[in-house]
């Protein structure tokens, strides 16, 4: 802002904008009109996500940690993204591809530490045997358990096919498949009871 003298004739000094300020102003609206979308999208997008990610296979553990990674990810590109949950779930099965396909162990002395995504950390076994869909999930090849797990997140055979980069036959073949090993298993676990 800068101060002239004012043209009505009476005294003291008349602010005029200056094109700075309007500009700063701007950006500093659109910043936070993007901090509340992201905000928005991560409350959204976090839980789902992460129950993605066992649905392949994951722990509660390496789920979450995962999860948080890509979102953290996904902020710093948020004004680049076209389509941020699918870019949030492609990332995020990368990752955890990677995790499976590493030879590392990370061992740990101690329970990790309470979050907001891991309350009780000590009862990840507990939250685990919860879900009746995860041993039946942990009993599928991969691609299958994959294919299913981005059906479950609500993502059709050709958007998992784009996104993944595989033929949408394969992919179809490999839910097929998935859908009657989970008929199977759900029929067995049935004639147990």
């Amino acid at each position: 802002m800068t101060e002239q003298a004012p043209s009505d004739g009476t005294e003291g000094p008349a602010v005029v904008p200056d094109a700075r300020s309007g500009s700063l102003e701007a950006s500093r609206r659109a910043r936070r009109e993007a901090d509340e979308a992201f905000s928005a999208f991560y409350r959204a997008t976090i839980r789902p996500l992460v129950g993605f990610l066992i649905n392949q296979g994951a722990s509660l553990a390496v789920a979450a940690d995962i999860a948080q990674d890509t979102m953290t990810k996904a902020y710093q590109r948020w004004s680049e993204l076209r389509d941020p949950r699918a870019w949030a779930h492609t990332v995020a099965s990368r990752a955890l591809i990677r995790t499976f396909a590493s030879v590392d162990e990370d061992l740990v002395g101690a329970v990790p530490e309470p979050t907001s995504l891991l309350a009780r950390p000590d009862a990840i076994a507990e939250w685990e045997a919860r879900y009746d869909a995860r041993p039946m999930l942990a009993s599928l090849p991969p691609r299958q358990r994959q294919a299913l797990a981005w059906t479950l997140a609500g993502y059709t055979p050709g958007d998992i096919a784009e996104l993944l980069g595989l033929p949408v036959d394969t992919v179809r073949g490999n839910l097929a498949k998935a859908r009657r090993a989970a008929a199977a298993y759900l029929a067995t676990k049935e004639g147990q009871r």
